[in-house]
């Protein structure tokens, strides 16, 4: 029976420099393959071109480079370009790319599906079917990278864990990839300039600050009163606003950082000053910023975007209490690309 190869890029540097004087070699290949694998990302071994033949066929015999592939990227009227992926399993997720004058920013997916519940978004009704590797979370930015050197002349500026699957229930491998993306053995980019957003799961809010991570952080509110988020964010029940405030609490006291709320305004939901009051009780504890993000259909119609009055007295309350509030208009809706459509529909 045929051995299942293991796919390199599971490997450390070291355990690859490990590989090569078991073999008889020098242990500075494993750097060489290394920096072929995640600087250059190396899509085969083949590519590895100051590598001997000998040397490159012996990896083949031992390992696989499990590299995603951009099955489809559909582009949208304002620019913003949609991927779908395929995995290495034949499974698709999908990533965004969204351009503006100043900067474009990857929005990347961590699980195929989601762990959670949220009635509101399209993704959720996959259901989880695995987590992504770290590589699989890394090769979407690469390719996001590329395309924004190639469409709007300039690198990669910011990247958004946004997309498809809850970041924190993918949580080593969501670090690992962000490690990788981070160090200037991988792409070198700033962690100051990555935000990982969560729906809440306190736990892993609390690991997150002890760990001291250098990355920003946005929870996805959308309402601040139990009985309301739980009938649109069911998990809620598991996850209560109570024990999310104090994992936020132990957040902002271990790291200084300020947090972002992700919030939508729906009619007959949470389109009522009560829901405003109730929000700005809970953003008190710490310096927050409130994204209010405009609602995407998908489909059934049970969701409704709030009147731009109920919107506008959100932003004059918060601005009131001395919150930093944004309105954010969707990109890509045109081709299924914006907050809580990614659902895999080519």
């Amino acid at each position: 029976m045929e051995r299942k190869k293991k796919d390199i890029r599971a490997l450390t540097k070291d355990q690859l420099r490990d590989f090569f004087v078991d073999q008889g070699d020098k242990a500075f290949r494993g750097n060489q393959v290394y920096e072929w694998l995640w600087q250059k990302s190396a899509h085969s071994f083949d590519a590895m071109t100051n590598i001997s033949k000998e040397t490159r066929s012996m990896l083949e015999e031992h390992f696989v480079i499990n590299h995603i592939k951009v099955d489809q990227m559909q582009r949208s009227s304002d620019g913003t370009i949609k991927n779908a992926v395929r995995l290495h399993d034949g499974l698709v997720v999908e990533s965004v790319l969204i351009p503006t004058e100043t900067r474009t920013t990857a929005c990347v997916s961590s699980q195929v599906g989601c762990s959670l519940d949220c009635r509101f978004c399209a993704t959720a009704r996959l259901k989880r079917m695995r987590n992504l590797n770290p590589d699989e979370i890394y090769d979407q930015v690469v390719a996001i990278d590329n395309e924004s050197r190639l469409y709007f002349n300039r690198p990669l500026s910011n990247i958004v864990f946004m997309g498809m699957g809850e970041p924190l229930m993918n949580y080593n491998n969501v670090l690992n990839a962000i490690e990788k993306i981070t160090s200037p053995e991988g792409l070198g980019m700033s962690p100051k300039r990555i935000v990982v957003s969560t729906s809440g799961v306190p736990k892993m809010i609390k690991r997150m600050a002890d760990e001291k991570v250098k990355f920003g952080l946005a929870v996805s509110l959308h309402s601040a009163i139990d009985e309301v988020r739980t009938s649109i964010m069911p998990f809620n029940a598991t996850f209560p606003l109570k024990d999310l405030r104090e994992a936020l609490e132990y957040w902002y006291a271990q790291t200084k950082s300020r947090i972002t709320y992700e919030y939508v305004v729906w009619s007959g939901i949470n389109d009522t000053k009560e829901a405003v009051d109730a929000l700005v009780k809970f953003c008190k504890f710490a310096p927050s910023k409130v994204n209010i993000i405009e609602y995407n259909p998908i489909d059934d119609g049970e969701f409704q975007q709030a009147s731009a009055k109920a919107v506008e007295m959100y932003q004059n309350i918060l601005e009131q209490n001395g919150i930093t509030v944004t309105v954010r208009r969707s990109r890509g809706k045109d081709i299924d690309a914006a907050c809580g459509q990614l659902a895999n529909k080519q």
